[in-house]
């Protein structure tokens, strides 16, 4: 039986120049935080990963939403979502793939990682949440593959 392993971590911060980079040292940081809880480290291509996760997310929050930003990190099982809550509460826009187009990538980017992607409205703003796989032999066995 899996143990049950969760963890949580949630910033809040000011939209601004280098936003994108403190979100991305919180979200290493989180990580390497975590091997005492899960008893082994976290791959480093998942540490990568989840720091371009949240690097594009929290950049296109500093880019469409004016006000604060809200950064949370939540491990359950072998599966790490990253959420960004902004004030705008328009969905970001996925583009069909397009290897002429300079810049807009982004979400392109997020979606080739992550292992689910979802926008909700709240009632100020909305919410992203990518989730992104923490341990594959976890993954199969909570899935049952």
């Amino acid at each position: 039986m899996q143990e049950a392993r969760t963890a949580r971590i949630t910033h809040a911060f000011e939209s601004g120049k280098g936003s994108a980079s403190h979100a991305r040292s919180i979200a290493a940081e989180f990580l390497g935080r975590l091997p005492g809880q899960r008893g082994a480290s976290v791959p480093r291509h998942v540490v990568e990963s989840t720091e371009l996760v949240v690097s594009e997310l929290v950049t296109n929050a500093c880019k469409y939403a004016p006000g604060p930003i809200v950064l949370e990190l939540h491990v359950e099982g072998g599966l790490l979502e990253v959420t960004v809550r902004d004030s705008e509460p328009s969905a970001p826009t996925v583009r069909a793939a397009d290897p002429d187009r300079i810049g807009r990538h982004g979400l392109e980017i997020v979606m080739a990682v992550a292992e689910s992607f979802e926008t909700r409205r709240e009632p100020i703003g909305k919410r992203v949440t990518a989730r992104i796989v923490l341990d594959a032999a976890d993954r199969a066995r909570t899935s049952g593959g």
